[in-house]
């Protein structure tokens, strides 16, 4: 649909949300309005927008144009059903051959987080099309309400976990945890090897030695509660639909990362400056103390002229 003075628009379910130039009169929008209610029966609400997408909740601003009085969105996807409010969230329906190609990557079973979350777009498209379990975590608490709402009308309350808080906090908390389990471990069998030792024969004692790895190993795929959640200390997939941040939020998704950890990180950049990304992306990986493969570049849409947000795949070897 081309209209003439109109610089944008988005479709999402039962609303219209238009972008004007800043010349355009308020009869010639309304006009504009009218005709876009009348051409497409499933809209609703026409909204004007009036702000960008902003700040780490990524909220924008709207203004009512024409139709029913609401910025509750109504949308369907990928066989999925979200429910959401289109200034106090981020939402954005052009992902949707996105969500729906990461979500064939997914293998059956695995453990997949989400940052940045939102309303739970991969989250639950993930889930719907994997049946893998995911963690989906999200600062903005409205987009979490919404979350939640979403897993239970897609029906995937045993597949979805809605983790609301800053995932650096959340991250801090696994590793502590992970760190304290490990103590406890290395405490008990210490005291267990001792005891070995005295009441059985030296040879014994290699035995328990060679025990403590293991255990160690099982403690740090165990999990910890944040916010009335299990969840684990390592994950076999990472999805970063990342806003444009300062922080590249890296640190946090190799902490973790394990060996075979597939990780599917977004940034914003012009072609040119891919190299750049991937360089960020290997550097951020040796601070970690990990080994990674950049298994695919892909351009996943253009968010200025010139400017693309750009999905790098890689693998932690």
């Amino acid at each position: 649909m081309k209209i003439e003075n109109l610089k944008g628009f988005d479709i999402v379910g039962n609303i219209a949300i238009l972008k004007f130039s800043r010349n355009m009169k308020g009869k010639e929008k309304k006009k504009i309005a009218e005709k876009l209610l009348k051409k497409n029966p499933t809209i609703k609400t026409v909204l004007e927008k009036t702000g960008k997408f902003k700040g780490r909740l990524r909220k924008q601003q709207t203004k009512h144009l024409l139709g029913i009085k609401t910025k509750e969105a109504l949308y369907r996807e990928n066989e999925c059903v979200f429910r959401f409010n289109v200034d106090k969230t981020y939402f954005s329906p052009r992902l949707s051959n996105e969500r729906k190609e990461i979500a064939s990557k997914i293998k059956k079973s695995s453990k997949v987080l989400v940052m940045f979350a939102g309303v739970a777009p991969y989250s639950i498209v993930i889930a719907k099309k994997s049946k893998a379990k995911v963690y989906s975590a999200e600062i903005n608490k409205e987009a979490s309400k919404y979350a939640k709402l979403n897993v239970e009308l897609n029906k995937l309350k045993d597949n979805v976990q809605i983790i609301q808080g800053d995932i650096r906090k959340t991250v801090k908390k696994i590793l502590a945890h992970s760190r304290s389990q490990i103590n406890k471990k290395i405490s008990k069998q210490n005291y267990l090897l001792n005891k070995n030792y005295v009441e059985s024969r030296a040879g014994r004692r290699l035995g328990v030695i060679s025990n403590r790895v293991s255990d160690n190993e099982r403690a740090i795929k165990g999990g910890v509660i944040v916010r009335g959640t299990l969840v684990p200390h390592e994950f076999d997939f990472i999805v970063m639909p990342r806003p444009q941040l300062k922080e590249s939020f890296l640190k946090e998704a190799f902490s973790l990362s394990k060996k075979n950890t597939v990780v599917f990180y977004y940034d914003f950049c012009k072609e040119e400056e891919i190299p750049s990304v991937k360089k960020k992306i290997n550097e951020e990986a040796k601070k970690s103390k990990k080994k990674i493969k950049i298994l695919n570049v892909k351009k996943a849409g253009e968010i200025a002229p010139y400017k693309f947000r750009v999905r790098i795949d890689f693998k932690v070897l």
